[in-house]
């Protein structure tokens, strides 16, 4: 059987859910809800909170569609949402300390690991950050934002991102070494 797509454009595609096709908006979520779970789940360690808070900004951008302009990338429109969503769970669970004494003995043990570092691994040990150092991590390593993006949306100082990103980079590096992986992510 050959599948025909019914839409030839993604702008054909988002025109069609604005206007409430049910089918243009499956198709939608069909299409980006495997990467949007991955962007929750650098932020929500626990995979079934994740899935909320997908279906949450999923929700959030189906309700705003019509806002989405069509000046730059849609994924990266969604993808802000999904950071936000994310970010507005957190905070909701009280997950959320800036604090600079809560590093401490706050690793978790990994057995039988090799020297690969796999994406699971790389999870594993980013989930293992106090939930605040994680946060500024992945927005600035992994989403690209600047520290004083980060402030703003975190409702913190520019320095304070700073500091939580060294603390962050400093303990990932702790970890590393302590499983004889050594040199890996140093620079």
């Amino acid at each position: 059987m050959k599948i025909i797509p019914f839409y030839k454009n993604e702008r054909q595609l988002i025109k069609k859910a604005i206007d409430g096709n049910r089918e243009a908006q499956k198709t939608l979520y069909a299409k980006h809800a495997p990467k949007m779970l991955g962007v929750c789940r650098q932020y929500v360690k626990d995979i079934h909170f994740a899935e909320d808070v997908m279906i949450q900004g999923f929700v959030k951008m189906f309700n705003h569609l019509e806002s989405f302009k069509f000046q730059g990338s849609f994924e990266g429109w969604v993808r802000r949402i999904m950071i936000r969503e994310s970010i507005s769970f957190l905070r909701k669970q009280q997950f959320v300390v800036y604090d600079d004494g809560i590093f401490e003995n706050n690793q978790g043990s990994y057995s039988g690991l090799t020297t690969e570092m796999d994406t699971e691994h790389i999870q594993q040990l980013i989930d293992a950050l106090p939930q605040g150092y994680k946060m500024v991590f992945v927005l600035y390593t992994i989403e690209g934002y600047k520290h004083q993006e980060i402030a703003d949306m975190l409702d913190i100082s520019e320095s304070t991102s700073k500091s939580q990103l060294f603390k962050a980079r400093k303990i990932l590096k702790e970890n590393l070494q302590k499983q004889n992986i050594i040199g890996y992510g140093t620079r």
